[in-house]
């Protein structure tokens, strides 16, 4: 059976609170399994209207209806209202997915800040932030975690080398076409990479006439034709689990129709083997509906040499 799995991410306090909730209860409906990665440090939601002032947000805030996805409180916190501590506030919900049956995992510690600074950031300031995540989430599940999915795909060197140093069993950090062992610069990282494989919901709404009511079509048709690797679908909590949620339910009834095994990332991580699991470069890219450059699966490494060998 084909299979398709789950990256779900929570980057909110309301998100977390509301929308994750609401996406047990339906993938249960459903018999599908998914993974769930929570921020656990400081709901800095409002600070991202800062970015309304550069250049192609406040259009792109426009095309993905950003406000009405957040809501207008959400739009406030962590500025003119206190900043809530996802983590500690929300522990029981992220241990109630794991009792429901779900694998559960680290997205981040405070997203604002992540997107903001890790580009350039160094070695310190990016550990720091990766265990502060590292040591909620123990403290909320009583166990270190196993998964790691970066905030908006954004990672450094430094970030995927803690991947391997802090113990995950593997990562979820960029955007691909299949599962890979990560390589920066000549560097190489024995955390394997689950890529995102398929286009997100808010890439694809808004643009060349896609709208809530056919994106499903586009993304059915992604996954119509065979292919030799899982897919990896991500969605957010503050979109699929809220007002995007009859979407969701479309792609989930024809991702079954289409005969996906709905899974877990665990579920496709099982299966990799690292010693013939090929080596790919992980660059920075763009991807086509999202401003910026993200952490993308490059060629394989020595592939050349490969090939002349």
């Amino acid at each position: 059976m084909r299979q398709l799995a789950l990256r779900i991410t929570a980057s909110s306090y309301r998100g977390t609170l509301q929308g994750i909730p609401n996406l047990v209860e339906q993938l249960r409906r459903h018999a599908a399994g998914a993974t769930f990665l929570f921020s656990l440090g400081p709901d800095h939601t409002g600070c991202f209207a800062r970015r309304l002032l550069r250049a192609g947000h406040l259009k792109q805030a426009r095309r993905t209806r950003a406000f009405a996805h957040h809501g207008l409180g959400a739009l406030f916190t962590g500025t003119l209202l206190p900043a809530s501590q996802i983590g500690r506030r929300a522990a029981g919900v992220m241990r109630g997915v794991e009792e429901s049956g779900f694998e559960v995992g680290v997205h981040g510690w405070d997203r604002w800040a992540w997107e903001e600074h890790i580009t350039d950031a160094d070695a310190a300031w990016t550990e720091r932030q990766m265990r502060l995540a590292v040591d909620r989430y123990t403290e909320a599940l009583g166990k270190a975690p196993t998964v790691h999915g970066a905030m908006g795909w954004q990672m450094n060197a430094h970030a995927l080398r803690l991947t391997q140093r802090l113990g995950f069993r593997y990562a979820s950090d960029t955007r691909g076409t299949h599962p890979f062992v990560p390589v920066q610069n000549g560097e190489i990282v024995l955390c394997p990479q689950l890529p995102t494989t398929l286009p997100t919901l808010e890439e694809l709404i808004g643009l060349n006439g896609v709208t809530k009511d056919n994106v499903n079509e586009i993304l059915l048709r992604e996954t119509a034709a065979e292919s030799r690797h899982p897919h990896v679908f991500s969605l957010r909590a503050e979109r699929e689990g809220m007002k995007l949620a009859p979407v969701f339910e479309k792609l989930l009834t024809g991702w079954r129709e289409q005969g996906y095994s709905i899974v877990a990332m665990q579920d496709i991580a099982d299966q990799l083997d690292l010693d013939t699991l090929p080596h790919h470069q992980v660059v920075r890219g763009t991807v086509p509906g999202r401003l910026g450059t993200l952490m993308v699966q490059g060629a394989e490494f020595l592939a050349n040499w490969k090939d002349a060998a």
